[in-house]
């Protein structure tokens, strides 16, 4: 006895029908706009992002000011770890330090955060940027409540507590400045 040959394969042109495409696409999630008002035209865009999405257009002088904070940062933590009786005397002039202890701890702080800086200089993604910069500003601002607690509190001014005081305010307006800048949403060409 011969084998029966089964039925030819009927092949269904589901890609060439428009409805059925249309299913397909909505079923995976693509071809509509997305919450940022990105059209996705596959699934693998959708998974694995658009670049241009996240490129960053940096406004100008940002990479500078960054590279100006994390030296800005390094340098004063590695003062404040190795030389904490001079870091301490050229902010209060002449003031003696009772413990080195807390000032070698705000070294080893700011070390750390220069570190982010570090790293945050060499990203483009938009997030890691602003994270940073509000960072700065913070750390800045706090800085400047604190000093300017003292002064009220012991009543010592200096020309460094002042000069101190004036570069933190000036330091807190240029990262909300640049935080900011970064977090606008690109003009629609």
């Amino acid at each position: 006895m011969a084998a029966k040959q089964p039925p030819p394969l009927m092949k269904k042109h589901s890609q060439t029908d428009l409805v059925s495409r249309l299913k397909t696409r909505k079923i995976l999630g693509v071809g509509g706009e997305d919450d940022d008002g990105e059209v996705h035209r596959s699934k693998i865009s959708q998974v694995l992002g658009n670049e241009i999405k996240f490129a960053v257009r940096e406004p100008l002088g940002l990479r500078v000011w960054q590279f100006a904070s994390a030296v800005l940062f390094s340098g004063i933590a590695i003062m404040a770890l190795a030389f904490p009786d001079q870091l301490y005397d050229a902010v209060f002039d002449g003031a003696q330090v009772t413990s080195k202890t807390p000032i070698r701890l705000y070294g080893g702080a700011l070390l750390s955060i220069s570190l982010i800086m570090w790293n945050a200089l060499y990203t483009a993604e938009k997030v890691i940027i602003r994270w940073t910069l509000l960072t700065e500003a913070c750390y800045f601002g706090v800085q400047f409540l604190v000093v300017s607690a003292t002064l009220a509190e012991t009543g010592l001014a200096s020309l460094g507590i002042l000069l101190l005081l004036a570069s933190r305010l000036l330091f807190v307006v240029i990262s909300v400045y640049y935080y900011y800048q970064v977090g606008r949403k690109p003009k629609k060409v």
